[in-house]
């Protein structure tokens, strides 16, 4: 208690809490001359001054210069200084020591902080490889690399470059346990990189189909102990024995997968089981499977699964079950946003650069890609079981319907009833087809406009132009950027031969879609019939360069450079045609036409006996063969050609009359004869026949020369009188006509002269080619104005009249007997035009569902 101060009632409590030392007083620094003087200097010695608050400074700082003299200079506060001398003895200075000064300086010492005075430093001392330690980074290095360059090229597709390095990889690793256990290090392998080289190897041994070598990998994973989580890799274990077709195998590897994965892996179970579920559909086992299918659809839902599910009802044919599998199917959430959400707002600006950033990344184009899978399934799904769940596909398409009104995909019900109208088609029922699409006519205009142009495509193929012109305007009118509309109207007005105008309706398809590889086909089928073939020859180069693989774009390409008159680029582009078809007769005709006209017999032999051996009812084939083996001197062989073209055509005396030639040439004339005889009882007025038979029988000394030259002179005669007719009708034509436009003209001159004109019956001349069952693919490729096919049978004509012996009588026919020439069907090969932005309804929807399709491992 002695050393307790009591305060006493006068004394100040807090007295002495503002005491500082004037040292530290900062308020005074603008008057401080010596401070001020400082801060604007960086160089040179201050002014010695003494301190503003006298008797604080210890002593004077003595400043070294280069000459050694020391001058001592206070601080401009007073403040002690800790290079200051004391009692004549100077200290070094400890706090700058460190930084290259020192307390004593000679003269003609220079300032050199960081001692480059004493030369340069000693140079590094080498790493000694030739160390075990120092061997082992480098081969684990070299070993990474390996792997490293191994993925890199399966990457990039080069499979076999990455199993040669994932192979070295592993003799560079196998060399490294080597090298450890020699210096004793064995304890130290690393276990990561042998997983690695292991692990890879069996990869790239997977991808190049090496499945026993993988297996044998996988299995020295597995197998070792020491490697954790090797028991996920059964997995892939499994997916090769199901690449392999080993199915019971598979499934014991993904069960022995899925005992030694944790619940806590969810995922990936439920993949697994997934798999499973495919590999009992693939065993036909659907029951177990559909075990699978449910306890995934309990356990986490998924698109893909819900779609095996209902197939694997449909297989087993439960009806009850397929409704319900359809309903979670279209319950499943997809658990993407709404596309409201990338609506930019006109308020925010902030927010709408956001939206504008995000509206086309990878997220959203992944979002879209699922539920486009989502909708394509929800669609197979429906059009699968909607005649199987009812007694009438109709009610099972109307049940499907109201289900997915009622769900999240409410846009697609009206797909659906598009679908059931196709449905109507394929069983041949045009009349429902059309009455259901008609139900579309007041629905929205991108629902209007699809029904629409399915109407004005389903009129056109029954030739009906008006109706379809009709749908096609309305199409166009719901919605004026739908591609396939245009082509409709378009198509409708290339049928009326209005040209021009077809062309501006397939270039604003072409606008709109740029894709639209119809639009495209047809435009070139356009211009090809307005002769500009340039033009023409443009559009279907650019189709060629989209479609690589469609013979009719490439079989159109040929076309028109036989038409510009370049036949050698015409016969490459065939060749081209007959390496996607090698079997299409048309085409292999035209090219020995090709050859033909450019004077290569052997080669044009070559293509037209090809298109023979594919389709033996081709008369002009049939007549070019026979023509050949006559005009080489091998009658016996042109034989069989005209006797099949006797059985195509059996009115045709021609061929049969070619076919006793054939006999008479070969020196076989009683077989000859026996064929003139033959051609006599079937076409008794033949006069060439009667002349040959007059000329055999003269020269063989038969009795039947008198009767045979009788009926050849009674034939002859009445061949006169015919003609006769013929040319005294022609002139009562030409008469009458004459009379009419006098009658006409004196009609306008006021004279009433009654004109009497008796009916006309048309001349419709029907070429055989047009008769006969032509190529699909080359319908669309024929021109009929083209000058060497009009031409055709009259260069047949001339050569079988320029055959040996052509003062004959049935060489001498007319070419109109003889000519067989191609008169090309009229008209382009319209594509099939495709329905609404979103292409509703394409070929593929026309195909069957096949159950399966989907039902890959994942």
């Amino acid at each position: 208690m002695e050393h307790v101060h009591l305060a006493g009632e006068e004394e100040d409590l807090y007295s002495g809490y503002n005491d500082y030392n004037p040292t530290f007083d900062s308020e005074e620094l603008e008057n401080d001359v010596g401070f001020q003087q400082a801060v604007r200097t960086s160089h040179g010695r201050r002014p010695p001054m003494t301190a503003k608050f006298p008797g604080t400074a210890i002593g004077a700082r003595p400043l070294a210069s280069s000459f050694g003299a020391r001058i001592p200079l206070p601080s401009s506060m007073g403040r002690p200084m800790t290079g200051a001398v004391q009692d004549g003895a100077a200290r070094p200075m400890t706090a700058v020591r460190a930084a290259g000064y020192t307390s004593s300086l000679t003269r003609g010492s220079t300032f050199d902080p960081l001692g480059q005075s004493k030369g340069p430093a000693p140079s590094l001392e080498a790493k000694n490889e030739d160390t075990p330690e120092e061997k082992i980074k480098i081969l684990e290095k070299k070993v990474n690399d390996l792997i490293e360059e191994s993925c890199m090229a399966q990457s990039t597709g080069a499979l076999q470059l990455a199993l040669e390095k994932a192979k070295e990889a592993g003799r560079k690793e196998r060399a490294l346990v080597r090298q450890r256990e020699q210096s004793g290090n064995a304890d130290h392998i690393n276990l990561d990189l042998t997983y690695s080289v292991l692990l890879n190897l069996a990869n790239q041994y997977a991808n190049n189909e090496m499945y026993p070598e993988a297996l044998n990998s996988y299995q020295v994973i597995v197998k070792n102990k020491m490697f954790s989580n090797a028991g996920r890799l059964k997995v892939n274990m499994a997916n090769i024995y199901v690449k392999q077709k080993n199915y019971p195998k598979a499934i014991k590897f993904y069960r022995m997968a899925l005992d030694q994965i944790s619940n806590a892996h969810k995922e990936m179970r439920i993949k697994i089981m997934q798999n499973i579920g495919v590999v009992f559909v693939r065993m036909g086992q659907y029951s177990d499977a559909i075990t699978s299918f449910e306890h995934i659809m309990s356990e986490s839902p998924n698109i893909k699964t819900g779609f095996n599910l209902i197939l694997c009802y449909y297989a087993i044919g439960d009806r009850e079950r397929m409704k319900k599998a359809f309903q979670k199917l279209i319950s499943v959430p997809l658990g993407i946003d709404d596309d409201d959400k990338y609506i930019p707002s006109n308020d925010d600006t902030d927010s709408s650069m956001v939206i504008e950033a995000i509206k086309n990344d990878k997220l959203h184009q992944m979002e879209r890609d699922l539920k486009v899978l989502a909708e394509k399934y929800i669609m197979t799904a429906a059009k699968l079981i909607a005649p199987a769940i009812e007694t009438s596909f109709a009610t099972g398409f109307d049940w499907c319907v109201d289900m997915v009104k009622n769900s999240q995909y409410v846009e697609l019900a009206n797909d659906l009833e598009i679908n059931k109208a196709i449905t109507y088609l394929r069983q041949k029922d045009f009349n429902q087809a059309v009455e259901t699409l008609k139900t579309f006519e007041k629905k929205d205009s991108r629902v209007k406009s699809a029904a629409a142009t399915n109407l004005s495509f389903l009129y056109f193929l029954e030739k009906d132009y008006d109706q379809a012109d009709r749908y096609a305007d309305l199409a166009m009118t719901a919605d004026r950027y739908n591609p396939a509309a245009l082509i409709n109207k378009g198509n409708t007005v290339f049928v009326k031969q209005d040209y021009e105008k077809a062309a501006e309706f397939y270039k604003e398809a072409l606008r709109n879609d740029s894709s639209c590889t119809e639009a495209l086909y047809n435009l070139g089928l356009t211009y090809k019939k307005l002769n500009r073939l340039e033009e023409a020859l443009d559009c279907f180069l650019k189709l060629h360069a989209i479609l690589r693989n469609s013979a009719q774009v490439m079989y159109q390409l040929a076309n028109l450079y036989e038409l510009l008159e370049d036949p050698q680029q015409a016969i490459e582009w065939l060749i081209q045609v007959l390496s996607v078809t090698h079997t299409d007769p048309q085409a292999l005709a035209k090219l020995g036409e090709l050859y033909d006209g450019e004077g290569d017999k052997s080669q044009a032999f070559q293509y037209y006996y090809e298109s023979f051996r594919y389709f033996p009812s081709n008369i002009d084939v049939i007549e070019w063969l026979g023509a050949y083996y006559i005009e080489t001197q091998f009658c016996e062989k042109a034989i069989q050609y005209f006797e099949r073209a006797t059985l195509i055509q059996p009115t045709q005396v021609k061929w049969q009359l070619m076919v006793a030639s054939c006999y008479r040439r070969s020196g076989n004339y009683q077989k000859a004869l026996e064929t003139y005889k033959d051609i006599h009882r079937k076409f008794p007025e033949n006069v060439e026949c009667l002349r040959f038979l007059v000329r055999l029988c003269t020269d063989m000394g038969l009795k039947e020369v008198q009767d045979y030259a009788t009926k050849l002179k009674k034939a002859e005669k009445m061949k006169e009188i015919k003609e006769q007719r013929v040319k005294s009708g022609r002139e009562g034509s030409a008469r009458g006509r004459r009379e009419n436009r006098e009658g006409s003209a004196g009609s306008a001159a006021g004279v009433s002269t009654p004109v009497l004109t008796s009916p006309k019956k048309a001349s419709i001349m029907v070429s055989q080619s047009e008769s006969k069952q032509l190529s699909p693919l080359l319908d669309s490729g024929r021109d009929s104005g083209h000058s060497s096919n009009s031409t055709k049978g009259e260069r047949l004509s001339a050569k079988m009249r320029s055959l040996p012996g052509s003062n004959e009588p049935y060489e001498a026919s007319s070419p109109k007997e003889i000519d067989a020439s191609y008169v090309d069907p009229l008209g382009p090969q319209m594509e099939r035009p495709k329905t609404g932005a979103k292409r509703r309804v394409e070929d593929d929807d026309f195909a069957d569902e096949e159950l399966g399709d989907d039902l890959l491992p994942e």
